[in-house]
């Protein structure tokens, strides 16, 4: 019970580093790094030690533009203040499977099969959606209205199954009043 607990707890922490970058689900190399147990600049050697394994769909280097719009919603550091220097990897799901492999760790070893439940988690959560939008379209296709109740019902139904936006963290002291 515990084991599966801490796994579950993993996947999660794993899952909360993949973003949404050309179409793909990546993970930073910074972000991959600090989950393998590494710092960034060994997974990074590692990788153009061994760049052949690395083909485009399994890692790439991000844009000036992306990266500035990464700083932007997550507030890292900027260049010349501490921050990186060099724009940083983006690696797919066979990507950072590839990195794990190539850093040859424990760590890496272990933490390999959360980042591919993670993956495998968030894509099943997608379909699981997509199929779900397929089947109230085709309901509401075959659903003759009623005086526009059930429209808004359907509009219910895909308000909930809207992906929610995280809310964000509050910067700051905050008083707490009585």
């Amino acid at each position: 019970m515990q084991k599966t607990r801490l796994a579950q707890r993993a996947i999660v922490r794993v899952e909360s580093f993949i973003l949404p970058i050309r179409g793909e689900k990546i993970i930073l190399d910074s972000d991959l790094a600090r989950v393998y147990g590494v710092t960034t600049r060994r997974l990074n050697e590692q990788v153009k030690r061994n760049i052949d394994r690395f083909p485009r769909d399994f890692m790439f280097r991000l844009s000036q533009r992306e990266c500035d719009s990464l700083r932007s919603q997550f507030a890292t550091s900027k260049i010349g203040r501490g921050g990186r220097r060099t724009m940083p990897f983006a690696f797919t799901e066979h990507g950072a499977i590839m990195a794990a492999n190539v850093l040859n760790s424990r760590q890496a070893t272990l933490m390999s099969v959360y980042v591919v439940r993670a993956f495998v988690q968030l894509r099943s959560r997608l379909w699981e959606n997509r199929e779900l939008a397929r089947r109230l379209q085709e309901l509401e296709s075959k659903v003759d209205y009623q005086g526009g109740e059930l429209h808004g019902l359907f509009e219910a139904i895909r308000r909930l199954m809207a992906v929610p936006e995280k809310p964000k963290r509050q910067i700051g002291f905050q008083v707490k009043r009585a």
